[in-house]
């Protein structure tokens, strides 16, 4: 029988992993707590202080925590520098001034920061849907169209 550790796998980190996956569903929560709450009920101020709070831990985790340690997971663990380079595979990516055919040199420095500003746009796009959804929870879409007193639906040309 053979056992995998994935948490034991090289490049993965426990505290990457956790605090990332701590975060969506943080953020995720919100939506059976919408379905739950009436949409027309005014908030009390108690509850808007407690959801400001639930915010802003859950935006600190989002865009302090999270990136923080993906650089710390990278520079640490994988050893990911400014002084080692990126060939590829079969040398592709092997830099035009120490020997290859590619224009940029590419070091993993530059990957690390590539991944921190995927991981801001995903929890970027997150929080976006999320406020809006939570702005349009209450909304009944209409596909009913206008009819005139003859029963044929008013179209506005433009």
């Amino acid at each position: 029988m053979l056992a995998i550790d994935i948490l034991r796998w090289p490049g993965v980190n426990q505290a990457f992993v956790f605090s990332a996956v701590l975060t969506t569903l943080l953020s995720v929560v919100i939506i059976p707590i919408g379905k739950r709450r009436s949409f027309d009920r005014k908030a009390t101020w108690g509850e808007a202080m407690l959801g400001s709070a639930y915010i802003f831990f859950v935006l600190f985790l989002a865009f302090g925590v999270v990136p923080h340690q993906w650089i710390d997971h990278a520079d640490k663990n994988l050893g990911w520098r400014k002084d080692k380079l990126v060939f590829g595979p079969f040398d592709i990516l092997k830099s035009d001034t120490v020997g290859g055919s590619f224009p940029i040199t590419l070091s993993y420095e530059a990957i690390r920061d590539i991944v921190v500003v995927v991981i801001h746009v995903y929890y970027i796009g997150l929080m976006i849907y999320l406020f809006s959804w939570w702005q349009k929870r209450g909304e009944v879409v209409s596909k009913e169209v206008v009819t005139s007193s003859y029963g044929r639906p008013l179209v506005k040309k433009s």
